[in-house]
């Protein structure tokens, strides 16, 4: 499975911990992330992750394309509900398109949580009939 990571500033911490966390399950699929968001992540799990743009830079938008091209299957994206960001458009278009693409995808860690443990059961298999 191809699997996307986003956190905002203020969530980057807590990604860093679910990935720490979680590292058995996600080192069995394909990770990408916006680009400070997998820098991080690959300092304190060692797991290889494809890294677009910083997200303010365009990586928000290189992940849509990539859900567009139907080239990710779960997004988890770690987000901070109170503070404004400037490339917020792009933000609610990866929403968005997960909406429109049937692409499971988590905003908070109770839900990340969730689909990690699903998708190690094996319950997200439904999505390699979308390849």
């Amino acid at each position: 499975m191809n699997i996307a990571l986003i956190a905002h500033d203020a969530k980057k911490r807590l990604m860093q911990n679910f990935c720490i966390a979680y590292r058995g399950i996600l080192s069995k699929n394909d990770l990408f992330a916006t680009g400070t968001t997998g820098r991080l992540i690959e300092e304190v799990t060692n797991l290889s992750i494809h890294k677009y743009l910083a997200g303010h830079l365009g990586g928000s938008q290189q992940l849509g394309a990539a859900i567009e091209h139907n080239e990710i299957d779960l997004v988890i994206f770690l987000r901070d509900p109170l503070t404004v960001k400037s490339h917020e458009p792009d933000i609610n278009n990866v929403m968005t398109l997960c909406d429109m693409h049937n692409i499971p995808v988590a905003t908070n860690l109770a839900s990340a949580e969730l689909l990690i443990k699903s998708l190690d059961r094996g319950d997200l298999e439904w999505r390699e009939m979308y390849k």
